[in-house]
Formats: structure tokens, C-alpha cells, sequence
């Protein structure tokens, strides 16, 4: 069984205590995204988890935790975009993120430091250029402290929609991911980096990117130095290549209130559930005696 810690939410960012304390405590409840009424409890003991992979913008808060995790094979994938304040408005400043970066990787590796420049998106203010420049700037500041990057560009969903009207942005279009594409990869190249795509219809193949798989059965077992064999995650988008996996986190919790992000709907539910955490919960939001739970999930 693989752990997805999360796409749902940053849990290094705003909840390691709690994480930490479900390792220690050897496992952790989940609740069904699409129905808050069903639990599952699932295991987090070594011998049932065949790795982990961390979804985050600013790790700091694991930094002084990682010798915890040293029964455990697991990655980072650590988004860094030159975006500000109107877009990203409570991440720290991106020098300091960057550092942040750089001292994960001296720890662990640059091979387990996944970075992800994504989304992409264009607006009045930042366009072709705009992204030449940032991607070329960090990624010379990144060089040598990672070995792939993962690019998207922007879905704009409803909500995602009503909360960047002000802003203008909107996804490339296809001769525009293609020419975006060709300057990135060059760039990845000379700082030697691969670049990948993430659940991304389009073919950038001739511009030498591939298609990703950010939940990586095949690092995993580089990293492990056992087959690890699981099937495609069935429970995600038909173009999304991840394995299959357990995420772990709760949607409408992550502290960050990106105005791209797919995984809020409003600030005021944010607000809610992370006044209703509770680091010693099995869960990450809320209390097990608050709705019934189903049987102890079998690893896989």
C-alpha cells in the first residue's frame, strides 16, 4: 500500500504533528470524501506501507522530523511557482521556500525532492516571457538539489473560475503549451533536469517531456530496493498516470487558500475544519466518535 499525503491538503505544512503522531500511534482514520459518514481505519505500520509520497509547498515543519520517518521509503513533491500574494496568499516568501527546498534535498536527497512548477497559467501580466524567466531562475536556483520536474497547466473549475475573475489568468492553449513546453525543457536540460507532465492530454513527447506519474510505484521501488507492483489508480482521472494509493488527507483544509486550488471550495470551510482539528484525532478533521467506522482496511 502506497500513502498519498495528500492531494487533498498539505499536510507537512500545517499538520506533521498529527501525522507524526498516527506513525507513532500505527494508523490513521479516513473519511470517505463523498460520504463524511463512512471511516475507514488504515494501517501505518512499516511492514504494510510500501512508501509514501508527500504533496507540499513549504515542508519546514517536517525538516527537524524526517529521522522519524527512517522505517519508511518516501518522496517529496514540492511545489514552487514565482507567483505572489494575489495568487498564493499565505505561502512565505519564495526565497525562503527555495531554501527550504535546498535543505530538504541536502537531507534526503535530490533524487526524493520532486519539484512541481505547476499550474501553469497566463494573464495580462504574465505571459510566455514571464514564465521563460521564473523557470529559468529556479530553476538554476534548484540545480543539482533535484532530478525531475512535474508541469500542469490550470484547470479552471467553477470555483476555481469565481475565484480568479479578478485576475485575468486563463490556461494556455495548445500552440501556447507547445512553445512554453520547448523553453522549459531546454531550461530543465541545461540544469540537468527531466520534466514530466502532469494528467496533461497533450503530447509533448517532440518537445522531450513525458507524461508523469506523480504517485511513482517505479521511484519507490528504486528508492526501496524491492519490486513494488500496483495497478493504476482507478479512483483518478482517466489521464492521470499515478499508482494506486491511499490518501490520507480531508479536502477544504489546506491553510494556503491558493486561488487556483481545486481542493478548497471556500475560505469560510477552511477556516471550520481547521478549527476542528485535533493533533491526538485518528482523524484529520474531527472527533471517531462523530460518525460510525468501517473495518480495518486490508494493505495492498
Amino acid at each position: 500500500m502506497i500513502l498519498s499525503c495528500s492531494r487533498r491538503t498539505d499536510i507537512p505544512a500545517f499538520y506533521s504533528d498529527w501525522f507524526f503522531n498516527r506513525l507513532r500511534e500505527g494508523f490513521v482514520l479516513v473519511r470517505n470524501p463523498m460520504n463524511a459518514g463512512q471511516v475507514r481505519r488504515v494501517s501505518l505500520l512499516p511492514a504494510d506501507v510500501d512508501g509514501i509520497v508527500f504533496w507540499t509547498k513549504d515542508p519546514a515543519p517536517m525538516l527537524d522530523k524526517l529521522p522519524r520517518l527512517g522505517d519508511y521509503t518516501y518522496y517529496f513533491q514540492l511545489t514552487l511557482t514565482p507567483y505572489g500574494w494575489d495568487i498564493e496568499p499565505h505561502l512565505p516568501l519564495k526565497d525562503g521556500l527555495a531554501d527550504t527546498f535546498l535543505r530538504l534535498a541536502d537531507r534526503i536527497g535530490a533524487q526524493r525532492v520532486i519539484w512541481r512548477y505547476d499550474p501553469i497559467f497566463l494573464s495580462d501580466f504574465m505571459a510566455h516571457a514571464y514564465h521563460a524567466e521564473q523557470f529559468d531562475r529556479l530553476a538554476r536556483r534548484l540545480a543539482g538539489y533535484t532530478e525531475k520536474c512535474v508541469i500542469s497547466f490550470l484547470d479552471l473549475y467553477r470555483h476555481i473560475r469565481s475565484r480568479t475573475a479578478d485576475l485575468s489568468v486563463r490556461p494556455p492553449d495548445e500552440p501556447e503549451m507547445l512553445s512554453l513546453a520547448q523553453n522549459l525543457a531546454a531550461t530543465a536540460r541545461r540544469c540537468n533536469m527531466t520534466v514530466e507532465t502532469c494528467a496533461e492530454k497533450i503530447d509533448l513527447a517532440c518537445r522531450g517531456i513525458g507524461h508523469g506519474r506523480c504517485v511513482d510505484d517505479r521511484l519507490l521501488s528504486a528508492l526501496s530496493g524491492r519490486q513494488i507492483a500496483v495497478g493504476k489508480d482507478k479512483f483518478q482521472r482517466d489521464l492521470c498516470g499515478c499508482a494506486a494509493s491511499v490518501d490520507i488527507g480531508d479536502y477544504n483544509t489546506c491553510g494556503h487558500l491558493c486561488a487556483y486550488c481545486y481542493a478548497n471550495r471556500s475560505r469560510d470551510r477552511v477556516a471550520e475544519n481547521r478549527r476542528r482539528h485535533d493533533d491526538q484525532s485518528p482523524l484529520l478533521i474531527g472527533r471517531s466518535d462523530e460518525s460510525p467506522e468501517l473495518p480495518n482496511e486490508t494493505p495492498s
